[in-house]
């Protein structure tokens, strides 16, 4: 899955200087963003002096803000559409030469139960998997690398919060601590789903083999055959949903309330007048963006959980043929 790609002649072009680009064009989305957080400052605050004073903000200085909020976003826009194009080529390269990988071995591997469905299924599923999970996991590191020190700043600013009391820089462990708590939560309730993504995918296997083999050979999808094997599907998935109804309870009930917490630690700072409404929208804006990045286990489980299965079936796969590959090796030696 990942010598086949990093570790390639072949690919080395596309591997790490693409690899390199993503990077930096995630970290000047993030900076991007930065700039908005502090554009959201200025306008608020601008907001609350024009509400405060009739007459004190002109319709120029009001229109000046929102225009200079428009090249920021529309700079943003640009960057995300390049790069969301380049990571879909980048990351099919990657399933590329897996494909091509897996191929080189198909005489060897052709007889492995759902060996097709691994090298076309799977493959694209993961490179799926990886687009995804691999973009929103580098946007979060680079996010909370970013906003951190802005929250760390803004939250000397608060002199107190609920239950912590006067802390200096509470906001920030509020956050660290929030995200902490819902990780180990919903990993621990979620703790039997990878397994059961994983027995997914083999009865899933097992009926469509089935189903293949029968568009061949008369004799083969029988019904009581047929009927048996998705049963399997069928009692797998019921599961496999009763597992998610009470993982995703638990997940947007702390998502939810989630919305609800830095204007809880805030409560006492804003009841004493003692920051702008500018301030506190980039003191909410930032704290959310922190709490994101650290809840990015959180809010992926679903698809981690995708991902491990199909991790899971490679292994087994690529297994095999380091199994193949050393008895070729030993049978050589002997002749």
């Amino acid at each position: 899955m990942f010598k086949s790609f990093f570790l390639s002649r072949q690919w080395a072009l596309w591997a790490w200087p693409g690899a390199a680009l993503i990077f930096l064009g995630t970290w000047y989305q993030v900076q991007i963003d930065v700039q908005i957080n502090d554009w959201f400052g200025g306008f608020y605050d601008v907001v609350q002096k024009a509400l405060g004073k009739p007459g004190e903000v002109t319709i120029e200085e009001f229109f000046g803000f929102l225009l200079s909020f428009a090249k920021l976003a529309g700079t943003y826009v640009l960057v995300a559409v390049f790069l969301g194009f380049f990571t879909k080529h980048w990351v099919f390269r990657w399933r590329h030469a897996m494909n091509d990988f897996y191929m080189a071995h198909w005489s060897s591997l052709r007889s492995i139960e759902g060996a097709s469905q691994r090298v076309q299924e799977d493959t694209k599923r993961f490179a799926t998997i990886m687009e995804s999970l691999g973009s929103n996991m580098m946007d979060s590191l680079m996010t909370l690398v970013a906003f951190l020190p802005i929250l760390w700043t803004l939250s000397k600013k608060v002199a107190e919060v609920p239950i912590l009391g006067a802390v200096d820089h509470a906001l920030v462990y509020v956050a660290v601590l929030f995200a902490l708590f819902g990780t180990v939560v919903l990993a621990l309730v979620g703790i039997k789903l990878p397994g059961l993504e994983y027995n997914n995918q083999r009865v899933e296997a097992a009926y469509r083999k089935e189903l293949v083999h029968a568009e061949d050979d008369p004799a083969r999808g029988a019904e009581p055959v047929v009927k048996d094997l998705f049963s399997h599907v069928r009692s797998n998935y019921f599961r496999l949903f009763f597992h998610y109804m009470y993982f995703d309870v638990a997940k947007f009930t702390y998502l939810q309330f989630g919305v609800l917490v830095p204007y809880i630690a805030l409560a006492p700072t804003v009841v004493a007048g003692a920051i702008t409404l500018g301030v506190m929208q980039q003191i909410v804006r930032a704290f959310g963006r922190v709490e994101m990045s650290f809840q990015f286990l959180v809010r992926s489980w679903s698809t981690i959980v995708e991902l491990i299965s199909v991790y899971k079936r490679l292994r087994a796969f690529e297994a095999t043929i380091g199994t193949i590959t050393t008895s070729t090796a030993a049978a050589d030696q002997k002749a």
